[in-house]
């Protein structure tokens, strides 16, 4: 499957588990209803009209406790993926850390995001679980955190680490993490019954024989009891939705790095040394069960929300037995392996085997091709991210990871390079920010951003993504007004500065509030005909100087998402800034018309079979935008 199919594939995996949550209702109400009717048949003077009215009085406030628990629970969760590292006892990784295990989760990370055309993620890490996990949490890539424990980075070298990092940004990016943080809420809702009285239990007192206390004693292991017919449901539940998924992302990791070893190395050490992927210290492991990369609470048999790690890893090395990882179970439980010794006896490090082309490179693309890439990076995106990440200057790598200077180095890669249009964006930074920030910013487009690769821009923007999002909200609305001034100075804006300022608006008004916003529409291209039309016709003229390949270009775009319709070619007066009306609608299109929306941008920007280095960031940040991520260089090596 591709991402978009992936995408869809993850929308009937929520509408599936809307219906089996509606299932366990069901099943918890019928629980409770019999357990009144038993009540009821021991009272002689209860008549049957009064027992319908208690029966329907307790299904009513069993659906109530139901339905607020689980709203409770999804409202709690609204701050995203590092709520849910947070109350699982995470610990941020700081931007420039001196742990060299910290320092190579990074790296890895870094090159992972790039090489898949996503933000980079924030990272936790669980510093006191000795096991082997880690998840990936968040309604949308703009807000996704990666938590590795610190079992992980002692045990696995790089190869494992970058194996287990793949298979989370697989999760990111097949629709998985905002199903995972809903089941969430939606299991705890399940199990709410059970939770009030078990709590009841612990805290109540119930003295000498008073007849009120008994009954609540007794309402309590009731409720208990049917707190088990909820556990099962939710066990159940997660298991239906988890597993099929857990053996997806290990096949997409697979084919990210185009290795099995880093992975199939992973899950031999979990099933190898002695604490396994076992979490011992974290919050409730079983309410994030599902999200995890190796079972961490030992669930097996119905409610296993993995499949067996022997079944995995044969999955990856089909001649592997049970009895070799006996043997390594035997030989690690007197020597743990250290991922950083293997690293240096094995001599992994960063293999830096492409290089950036030149600035007037073309590539030969079709839509066919680039929408197989959406979202579907290979081992030649990472080793090109490798690159890209290795040849931005050390002088930015560290501004980037610095919260005081992050911000002038994002204004500065928006600053124009007409000195008349970049005093006004000084003016603008400096009304909002302070002219310190404006004169800093201006020095860093002269000094440092000048010789910056066109292919480096998105990459740097992206390491920076995490960095800004650690401003409070009112600063970072403040920080996003200037973005938006400094791009709107004159109204005669670049198609790059453009991108490149709205590509930041959208993923940074996301991270504010990333529960709010849908990854999956329903609409179809045919409702979006002017929006589709007009990017059409903007991306035809940004591509090309003559109009009469320009009308040729948008004509061969249109053909590929509204074969039946004749819309003129009439690109907007006002330029990209009309793209601010197109966004939304386009947006809420389902995944295949936003496929064959990105085919349709990929055949007019390419109706000459090729694209340039700008050209082809211009696409990145077009389907960046669309919530379709691309990995940084179109060609395959």
């Amino acid at each position: 499957m591709n991402f978009f199919e992936h995408q869809a594939a993850a929308r009937k995996a929520s509408i599936r588990l809307v219906l089996l949550f509606v299932l366990a209702v069901i099943g918890i109400v019928c629980a409770v209803d019999v357990a009144v009717l038993i009540a009821l048949s021991a009272n002689d003077e209860t008549t049957p009209g009064h027992a319908a009215v208690l029966l329907v009085v307790a299904s009513l406030v069993t659906i109530a406790i139901i339905g607020l628990g689980s709203l409770y629970r999804v409202a709690s969760l609204r701050g995203g993926g590092e709520t849910v590292a947070q109350q699982m006892g995470g610990e941020p990784v700081p931007e420039q850390t001196r742990d060299p295990q910290l320092r190579r989760l990074r790296n890895v990370v870094e090159e992972i995001a790039i090489a898949s055309g996503v933000p980079m993620p924030k990272l936790y890490v669980l510093e006191h679980e000795a096991g082997i996990n880690a998840f990936a949490a968040g309604y949308a890539p703009s807000d996704a955190v990666i938590a590795v424990t610190r079992g992980a980075l002692d045990r696995l070298n790089r190869d494992e680490l970058q194996g287990v990092i793949a298979h989370e940004f697989s999760h990111i990016l097949n629709g998985d993490m905002r199903l995972n943080i809903r089941l969430i809420g939606v299991l705890f809702g399940i199990l709410m019954l059970g939770l009030i009285g078990r709590k009841i239990l612990e805290h109540g007192r119930f003295g000498g024989r008073d007849k009120g206390a008994g009954a609540v004693m007794v309402a309590a292991l009731v409720a208990m009891a049917v707190g088990y017919i909820g556990l099962f449901f939710g066990r159940m539940i997660k298991a239906g939705v988890s597993r099929s998924r857990e053996m997806l992302a290990d096949a997409s990791a697979v084919q990210f790095t185009r290795q099995t070893a880093g992975l199939a190395g992973a899950l031999k050490k979990i099933g190898g040394v002695g604490e396994g992927a076992k979490l011992e210290r974290a919050g409730d492991a079983e309410e994030v069960s599902h999200m995890l990369f190796g079972d961490g609470v030992g669930l097996s048999g119905m409610f296993a929300t993995h499949p067996p790690l022997l079944d995995r890893i044969q999955a990856l090395e089909p001649g592997f037995r049970r009895d070799q990882l006996e043997s390594l179970h035997r030989r690690w439980l007197s020597q743990p392996p250290n991922g950083l010794d293997e690293d240096a006896r094995l001599g992994l490090s960063d293999g830096k085997t492409a290089h950036l082309p030149g600035v007037d490179a073309e590539f030969n693309v079709s839509p066919p091709m680039v929408v197989a890439q959406v979202a579907h990076p290979t081992t030649d995106d990472y080793r090109r991210a490798d690159v890209i990440v290795s040849t931005i200057p050390e002088p930015l790598r560290a501004l980037v990871a610095n919260r005081e200077d992050v911000v002038p180095l994002v204004l500065a890669l928006l600053l124009d390079g007409n000195t008349t249009v970049q005093g006004k964006q000084h003016a603008e930074i400096a009304a909002r920010l302070g002219r310190e920030t404006a004169v800093f910013a201006q020095a860093m487009r002269s000094e440092q951003l000048g010789a910056l690769h066109p292919m480096q821009r998105l990459p740097l923007a992206a390491l920076a993504f995490p960095v800004l999002r650690l401003r409070p909200s009112p600063e970072l609305n403040v920080v996003l007004d200037t973005v938006h001034a400094v791009v709107n100075t004159d109204g005669r804006v670049s198609v790059f500065e453009y991108c490149l300022g709205t590509l930041l608006q959208h993923q940074l008004r996301e991270s504010l509030d990333p529960s709010r916003h849908a990854p999956f529409g329903r609409d179809k291209v045919a409702a979006v005909k002017r929006e589709a039309a007009i990017l059409l016709a903007l991306v035809a003229q940004a591509g090309h100087d003559n109009p009469h390949d320009a009308l040729r270009a948008y004509l061969a775009g249109l053909q590929r998402v509204l074969p039946r319709e004749h819309i003129d070619y009439a690109p907007p007066p006002e330029g990209v800034l009309a793209l601010e009306a197109v966004w939304p609608a386009l947006n809420r299109l389902n995944p295949a018309a936003k496929q064959s929306m990105v085919e349709a941008v990929t055949a007019a920007i390419s109706h000459d079979g090729r694209i340039s280095v700008n050209e082809a960031e211009l696409l990145r940040t077009l389907c960046g935008v669309l919530h379709c991520p691309l990995p940084p260089m179109l060609e395959r090596g």
